[in-house]
């Protein structure tokens, strides 16, 4: 999903219903899961688009402090 940021992945589960998962994978510590909702309509929300990049920007700032101390 680049429109959220580089290496961010959405996987799609059915179980009693439709979910999405955003995380991102790409660093060698660990997995981080940005966003779990229901899937209610074809097109995923702005708002949680919205949520998972926000989230996503922090990781990298939080990492980059933490690198860099």
């Amino acid at each position: 999903m680049t429109t959220i940021g580089t290496g961010v992945m959405a996987w799609k589960i059915r179980i009693n219903g439709e979910y999405r998962v955003i995380d991102v994978a790409k660093f060698t510590e660990a997995i981080y899961v940005l966003h779990v909702f229901a899937k209610n309509t074809p097109k995923t929300s702005q708002t949680d688009l919205e949520l998972a990049k926000t989230r996503y920007q922090q990781l990298l700032k939080d990492r980059q402090t933490l690198w860099n101390s």
